[in-house]
């Protein structure tokens, strides 16, 4: 199984009666989700009936949208949209609606905008009492000016995920994530209600209200597709309750292995992740490049910051050799950055790796947490740009580390071996390496890499009674001065519990 993968409406679009007239539109989703916050929780629970009730992973994908009823339909002269069936992970209905010159429009739902593969479904009834859309598809010509790509999907809970020039899918975004990494059941906020605002030329906004047991929050996105493709959102949260393990600008990727500990996979690939470098620039200004991992237990890293200025989850090595996967096209998926647009105060970006022995599980999320926790009935926003795109982190005038290796030294029992690259050469560069107390390292030097393409950092780690332990490095010019960013590495015992 592969991750991401009637009733003859005459028009997919309805005018809804009820609905407010289009002067009345502006912010109208942001004070449906603040109204609310003072109700109760209320869950979906009618459940789904055929053709979307107990679908497996093969019929799902059997169901597909009809064009010019729930696939293609035009949306200004650069978009279009495709709504997206309910069943198999998405039992739960969202409403759609879209303002047009002629007023506030909801799409109705009905078995009869979508085409059933007949290998799996029979007869369709005409109706499906409680079933809804799940999500929406946003296409763009990305890469050809006559063929509408893929560039945008919002479905489950609250994800979204997109993608820009020659890029494949990969990593997902989320408008909050609630309890992540923490010792009780996470949960997740999901879209209730989504809103398209006219297309202007290249952008197209497009609002989501969510809702859950601890919150609700509006979702406000201006989508801006090309060779990078750019977001700017602003998420307003609700809380009903107080919350202290909130993620604001959640981003979930996949690591399941890599050089720096091949031995967690038995693969012929080199490279299997979505994303294999966390990069932060923080409040002070200081550069941060850590290695993502698969460990054996869940690890949640903390790094305490001040209104950080930039965040994201990096694919760094970008050539096919990297990963020699000619299906998954791990080499051009995107990286995802998140730049907040205000300050957001004291808090820390939050790193969580859970272990995972397949790559079609997600076990990496990165967020910010504010330091105070929120309060019920109170209002909490926060604006970012967030950008899906090829590029390797923004690090200034440094140098980026070209690659991290490790391995076990294997006539030294209890010790292991590090590599790793820097894209400079400076006469006098010295390597500036830590690690936390009880733990060791020995043996440190650095050199010219044969092709002067580079200065190589080695050292042997030793932990000795510890499980776990920070290892800190930077590379140096004579006076001190940084020529890389600070790398920082959490080991932790391999699953035998050797090094």
């Amino acid at each position: 199984m592969k991750r991401r993968e009637l009733l003859m409406s005459t028009a997919a679009f309805v005018v809804a009666g009820a609905l407010p007239a289009v002067g009345e539109t502006v912010g109208s989703l942001r004070n449906v989700a603040k109204a609310l916050q003072s109700q109760p929780y209320t869950p979906n629970t009618t459940p789904l009936t055929p053709p979307f009730a107990g679908l497996d992973y093969n019929a799902y994908r059997g169901i597909r949208p009809q064009a010019g009823k729930a696939a293609m339909l035009p949306h200004g002269s650069r978009f279009a949209v495709d709504l997206l069936p309910p069943g198999l992970y998405f039992p739960d209905p969202i409403k759609v609606d879209k303002i047009t010159s002629e007023g506030l429009q909801e799409i109705a739902f009905s078995p009869g905008l979508f085409d059933f593969d007949t290998r799996y479904f029979d007869e369709i009834p005409l109706t499906s009492p409680g079933a809804g859309f799940s999500g929406m598809r946003v296409r763009y010509p990305l890469n050809a000016p006559d063929r509408m790509d893929e560039v945008l999907v919002m479905q489950g809970a609250s994800y979204f995920r997109a993608i820009g020039k020659a890029m494949v899918y990969g990593l997902s975004a989320r408008t909050v994530a609630l309890g992540t990494g923490g010792d009780g059941p996470e949960e997740f906020p999901r879209f209730i209600h989504l809103r398209l605002h006219p297309a202007q030329d290249e952008t197209v906004r497009i609002e989501g209200v969510i809702d859950s047991p601890s919150l609700t929050a509006h979702l406000d996105m201006v989508l801006r597709p090309g060779v990078d493709t750019g977001m700017e959102i602003t998420t307003t949260l609700f809380p009903r309750v107080d919350i202290g393990d909130i993620g604001i600008a959640p981003l979930t990727s996949m690591y399941l292995k890599g050089p720096m500990l091949a031995s967690v996979s038995d693969d012929f690939r080199p490279h299997v992740h979505d994303s294999d470098v966390l990069a932060i620039t923080n409040g002070a200004g200081e550069r941060i490049w850590r290695p993502i991992a698969n460990p054996r237990n869940v690890e949640t890293s903390v790094f305490v910051d001040d209104s950080p200025e930039r965040f994201g989850l990096y694919q760094t090595p970008r050539a096919y050799e990297n990963y020699q996967d000619t299906e998954a096209r791990y080499h051009d998926r995107p990286s995802a950055t998140v730049e907040p647009l205000e300050r957001w105060g004291p808090g820390a970006v939050m790193l969580v790796e859970l272990p995972t022995q397949t790559e079609f599980l997600d076990n990496i999320v990165a967020f910010w947490r504010p330091a105070a926790p929120l309060r019920a009935g109170q209002e909490y926003r926060y604006a970012y740009k967030l950008t899906w795109a090829l590029n390797a982190p923004n690090i200034g005038s440094l140098a980026p580390f070209v690659q991290g290796r490790s391995g076990r030294e294997h006539d030294r029992p209890g010790h292991r071996r590090f590599v790793v690259d820097v894209a400079t050469v400076v006469d006098g560069a010295l390597p500036v390496i830590s690690t936390t107390d009880g733990a060791k390292v020995l043996g440190i030097s650095a050199f010219p890499l044969p092709d002067d393409s580079g200065t190589r950092v080695t050292f042997l780690f030793t932990p000795g009674d510890r499980d776990v332990a920070e290892i800190r490095l930077s590379l140096r010019a004579a006076d001190e001065t940084p020529l890389s960013p600070v790398w920082l590495h959490r080991w932790t015992r391999a699953r035998d519990g050797g090094v």
